[in-house]
Formats: structure tokens, sequence, C-alpha cells
């Protein structure tokens, strides 16, 4: 008797298993190699500036980061839910999207160089940095429709060689510059120096790339493909700002408070949180053109499984770098950054918890519901803002990254009820991430008590952390790897 036949249905499903696994995984290595050389940077920059100059460049990439979604109106965030809905005309969506993102830059660009001086002042910049960052703003959002078109696609090597050919060279240039100015005595042009080397490159790169997406495209304007755009992520402008002022806002607010020096400790805090985020980011970004696929599949019963591994996973390997956090701040800073350690838990945990929202605010996306992500989230934010200026003028800078932990747990539970609210079921049930959440969290705050034991202890516990991890962990990944693989 012959074997029967996988069904046409069980072969789309497993081609698509098979090109989101390799994909996927070939994504996340890349992104680990090419940012983690951004990341390897920092002991180098806290030895070369002062804690004053390392300051001022953690804020303007702050400011960056908040003007960046608000300029470009946030479009490129419509890029991969417009995959299901344009179809073959899909390449001529994102270069007139791209297109009207750039008549938008240009547009904020003249309104804030009538008021040039004002703006200046508001956000300590000079001339450089406040023409840099509008020339950084087009190029970046250039790249960011291309790499999100690439990975709904699920191809990641055009997109992976982009930032390479960007990151790498943007980093030594700029600590080469650092490195001369010191070198020949200008030390006070050290920031100018840094903002020169790193963003010139990307300054470059953007510009080929908005080239290549018009030329793809072979179109610039398209009122259907604007009206579709502007409708799906002008309410995302509220969502990212609040999500950049609730990463920002404790730097600029401790630099008014407190100091800047202070700043510098906060900084290289959130530096270890971002060796977490770096893994989170690039997992997600993998994960989610499967995750669409199976919601528009009507398959979401194969979720919960693997996100709850990846629950899990993530939150052992924050757990893990809490104990390990004297270590990495000595490697990452000198004797003058000591007291960063102690920010660690609440840090990784806060980057946790927002890791963890992300399966609840994807639905909302794939649903073009994306006005419930914005209200969350700016609801979120206004509930940080003030819980960072009363803790942080009550117990100090400390504070910071406790109520931007708190704020990222109540965005979670928010975003949930918004899911649940829209679709009357939740993909990842709450209960389950509240336990994984608070569990991590508990867990990671008592590990920093063992600052004050001997190393040994800590070592004792991250290696019985790690066998454990082994145990339980690795073996459900693998049989998640073998039925992607079925």
């Amino acid at each position: 008797m012959n074997a029967q036949k996988p069904s046409a249905s069980h072969k789309e499903q497993s081609t698509l298993n098979r090109l989101a696994l390799k994909a996927g995984l070939f994504y996340i290595f890349a992104q680990l190699l090419v940012r983690g050389i951004t990341f390897l940077t920092t002991p180098i920059l806290t030895r070369l500036l002062s804690k004053a100059q390392y300051s001022d460049i953690r804020l303007y990439e702050s400011w960056l980061l908040i003007i960046g979604p608000v300029f470009s109106l946030n479009l490129y965030r419509s890029v991969e839910r417009a995959k299901y809905d344009t179809g073959e005309n899909y390449n001529e969506f994102v270069s007139c999207t791209s297109m009207l993102s750039y008549l938008s830059i240009g547009f904020c660009f003249l309104v804030c160089l009538f008021f040039k001086e004002p703006v200046k002042i508001f956000c300590d910049m000079n001339d450089l940095m406040f023409y840099t960052a509008f020339l950084y703003t087009f190029a970046h959002t250039a790249i960011m429709f291309m790499q999100r078109r690439e990975k709904q696609l699920m191809r990641y090597k055009v997109s992976t060689a982009v930032t390479a050919v960007t990151v790498i060279p943007a980093t030594l240039l700029s600590i080469l510059l650092i490195w001369i100015g010191r070198e020949t005595g200008h030390t006070d042009a050290l920031v100018s120096l840094r903002v020169i080397g790193y963003y010139v490159p990307f300054i470059i790169a953007g510009i080929i790339i908005a080239a290549v997406l018009l030329f793809q495209g072979k179109k610039a304007y398209s009122r259907a493909h604007w009206r579709y755009a502007l409708l799906f992520s002008l309410p995302l402008i509220p969502e990212a700002i609040s999500i950049q002022i609730m990463n920002q806002s404790d730097r600029i607010m401790v630099r008014h408070l407190i100091g800047k020096e202070e700043v510098a400790i906060l900084a290289l805090g959130t530096t270890v949180s971002y060796i977490i985020w770096i893994l989170e980011d690039s997992v997600w970004n993998a994960w989610l053109p499967w995750l669409y696929e199976k919601i528009s599949r009507k398959e979401t019963k194969d979720v919960e499984k693997p996100w709850t591994i990846l629950m899990h996973g993530f939150g052992m390997l924050s757990w893990f770098l809490v104990l390990l956090a004297p270590e990495i701040v000595a490697i990452l800073g000198s004797s003058e950054y000591r007291d960063c350690i102690y920010l660690t838990a609440p840090m990784l945990t806060g980057t946790l918890f927002r890791f963890y929202s992300y399966s609840y605010t994807a639905v909302e996306n794939y649903h073009k519901k994306t006005g419930y992500v914005a209200a969350a989230t700016v609801g979120t934010m206004l509930l940080n803002v003030i819980l960072n200026y009363v803790c942080i003028k009550s117990f100090g800078y400390r504070a910071a990254a406790y109520t931007t932990a708190f704020s990222y747990f109540v965005l979670l539970l928010v975003q949930s009820f918004m899911e649940y609210r829209l679709t009357g079921a939740l993909i990842i049930p709450i209960k389950k991430t509240v336990a994984v959440s608070l569990a991590y969290f508990a867990l990671c705050c008592a590990s920093m008590l063992l600052f004050a034991c001997p190393s040994l202890i800590r070592y004792g516990v991250l290696a019985a952390g790690v066998l454990l991890a082994a145990k339980f962990l690795l073996p459900q990944c693998f049989g998640i790897l073998k039925l992607l693989k079925k």
C-alpha cells in the first residue's frame, strides 16, 4: 500500500516553517554579529570620553530616537502589514510610502530651521548636531523601509549586508576620529568628531537605499498607498513617541534634576540591558513574519508553546546577566561606574516586560487596530513620566530604573486587555505572562544581594542556573526545531 501523500496545506505549512526557521536563524546570527560590534565599543568610549561627553553622546542618541518616528510620520511601520493587502504592488507601496516620509522630514526640517536657535538650546545641540540630525533621520527612514520589506519577505541577506557596511565603518571611523582628537589635543571637539564619524556612513548609505527603493518601485506617488500608510501609521506615532519617551525621559530628567555624571551611569546601565535587547529584537524580527502568517491562516494554536519557551529563555538570560553585572560593568566602564550594577535587575527585567508585551501588540497591528496600541502606550508613557519625576526627586536617579520597569509591566497588562477587547481571546494567556514576569523580576532583584558576597557564590548560583536551563529549556527548544523541520 502506498503511503498517503501529504496534503497541499501541510506542504505549504512545512515550507513556511522551514523558510521562517532558516531565514530567522540567519537573521538572528547576523544581527548579533553586526550589532554586537557596536555594543563592544562601549568600553572604549567610556575610557576615551569624559562622563559629561559620554552623557552628551547618549542624550543626542535619545533625541534622534524621539524625532525619527515623528518627522517620518512613522510610515515604515505599515510595511509589514501591507504585504498582505498590496500583493504584486508591494515594491510600489514601499517606494511611494517612503517618498511621503521624505517629504514629511523635509517639511519638519524647514519648520525647525525657522526656530533653529530655540531648538538647539532645548536639545543641547550645536550646528553640526542640528543638521546631522535631519540628514540621519532621512537616511535611517530609508534603511527602515528597506529592512522591514526584506524582513517581511523573509529575505535577510541584503538588509544584514547593508547593516554591516554601515555599522562597522561608522563604529570604527568614530573611534578613530575620537582617538585622533585626543592625541592632537582637540578634547573639546570629541563629541562632534563622534557625530561625524558615526552618522556620515549612515547618511551615505541611506541616500543610496532611497534611490534603490524608488527604482525598484518605479513610482513616487499613489493616493491609495499614501492613504493606507497614513491610516495605519499615524495612530502609531504617539505610540512610537511614548516608547522613546519611556526609554529616554529618565536620562533627560536625571540630567536636569541631578547631573550629567549620574546620566552617564544610567546610560551605561541602559547599555547593559542592550545586551538582552539585541537578542530580543533579533528574535522578534525573525518571529514576526511567521506569527503574521499563522494569524492569517488561523493557526494561532501553534504559537503559545514556542512563545512560552522564548519567555523562559529570555528570563533566564536576563537573570544570568544580573549575576554577571559586576564583571560586565567593570568591562564596559571603569570603577567610576560601579554603582551601575544596582540598576541592572530593574533595567533588564523592564526590557523583558517590553518583549513580552510584543505578543499582544502584534495581534492589534495585524488587525490594523493601531489606535489600540497607541492609546495603551500613551497612557503608560504619561504614568512613566509622572513616576520618573516624583521618584527621581524623592529617591535619586536609581529610582528611574524601577519606574520604567513598572511602566513596562503596566503596558504589558494594558496591551493584553486591548487584544482581548479586539478579538475576544488571547493567543498567549495573560495569567501565564504575569506569572513568568513577576517570577523573573523577583529572582533578578533578589540576586543583587549576592553582589555583597564573595564572587564564588555568585558563580556557583550562575552555574546551577545554567545547568537548570540546559536540563529543562534546551530539550524543548530542540523539540520545537524538529517540529518546524517536519
